[in-house]
């Protein structure tokens, strides 16, 4: 939920700049297996892109892609850099 006013900002942008395409990328910690993790990220990555369509953006704009733990930005050793490790990101790419 806490999601929801950066998703509906998304959708905005992509509405206003129709030439970017998205990859949706989705991250882990390493809590669990590293096959879990990646079902996992991947699982984030296409409810953000299912709800992205809902919200009027064209499928064959967005790309989502888990990578599982394999791309952490904190250390799994702690709490903190677990939830860190734990995200979705946008990254832009202009349509040719």
């Amino acid at each position: 939920r806490t999601a929801l006013p950066i998703l509906n900002k998304a959708a905005r942008a992509l509405r206003k700049y129709p030439d970017l395409h998205v990859e949706i990328a989705g991250h882990a910690s390493s809590e669990g297996t590293s096959e879990f993790n990646l079902s996992l990220s991947q699982s984030r990555t296409q409810t953000v892109r299912d709800y992205l369509i809902d919200k009027g953006i064209d499928p064959e704009r967005l790309t989502a892609r888990g990578y599982g733990e394999t791309r952490p930005v904190g250390d799994n050793d702690s709490e903190a850099g677990r939830i860190a490790n734990r995200r979705v990101e946008f990254k832009l790419d202009k349509m040719e």
